[in-house]
């Protein structure tokens, strides 16, 4: 059994959160620049596992897309294209950032380490990553 890859994808900065092998505990993996994202991911590709990837679809709340969709909507294209042999399935990214945010300050993590912004990323995509495990058990 291999992993599960979250994908929390930005314009400059993209989190990405993982499963351990079982698929049981979802970990923040790191914060890429988003033009490093694909080698990063060829990279890790080679040497772990991936069973499927989840990439976070940004829509407001009335349904409509955002900004970032489209973005979002080409990345997911390309990774198709780059790694056509592990399914990729996109969900709602609704309020994980802010999600993000809140879970760093119930941490206890000091106000300088919660403005970098990588850090945010990196926990909204685990935050997708646990969403989507807590919907498919």
């Amino acid at each position: 059994m291999g992993r599960i890859l979250a994908i929390d994808y930005g314009g400059k900065r993209t989190g990405l959160a993982v499963t351990d092998p079982l698929q049981i505990i979802a970990n923040a993996l790191t914060t890429v620049e988003t033009r490093h994202l694909f080698p990063f991911l060829k990279d890790y590709f080679s040497k772990e596992q991936v069973d499927k990837i989840i990439i976070g679809e940004p829509v407001n709340w009335d349904e409509s897309d955002t900004h970032a969709t489209p973005l979002v909507r080409k990345a997911i294209e390309r990774l198709k294209k780059e790694f056509p042999h592990i399914p990729i399935e996109s969900v709602d990214e609704r309020y994980t950032s802010k999600m993000a945010v809140r879970a760093m300050i119930d941490m206890g993590m000091k106000k300088k380490d919660r403005r970098v912004k990588g850090n945010i990323d990196q926990i909204a995509a685990t935050i997708i990553l646990q969403e989507y495990m807590e919907r498919t058990v």
